[in-house]
């Protein structure tokens, strides 16, 4: 499987997935100039047109991205929302396994 995480993403999930599985294909918005600081409907398009998976804590705007692109577009990249509270090695485990079942 192949993620995109977007800028709102904690570090602490971020450096765990690495950490836990090296090879892990996920790519940081933030590290990427055509998505750091653009809004979630240029992220949606990216993660679409390159089959990644989103990941964000943005659960107050990515919903309405979603609708908002999926009016322009017949597919949209699935999204992980992921709320703040949940612990970060719980999200950590359940992404893993999310990856290990792709």
């Amino acid at each position: 499987m192949k993620w995109l995480a977007d800028e709102t993403l904690r570090n602490a999930i971020l450096r765990g997935l690495l950490r836990q599985a090296p090879a892990l294909d996920i790519l940081c918005a933030q590290d990427l100039p055509e998505l750091s600081g653009h809004i979630d409907l240029t992220l949606l398009r990216h993660a679409t047109s390159t089959d990644r998976v989103l990941l964000t804590h943005d659960l107050s705007t990515m919903v309405s991205a979603r609708r908002t692109h999926l009016q322009h577009h017949k597919r949209c990249a699935p999204i992980v929302l992921i709320p703040d509270s949940f612990p970060v090695n719980l999200v950590i485990d359940d992404l893993l396994l999310l990856d290990r079942c792709a």
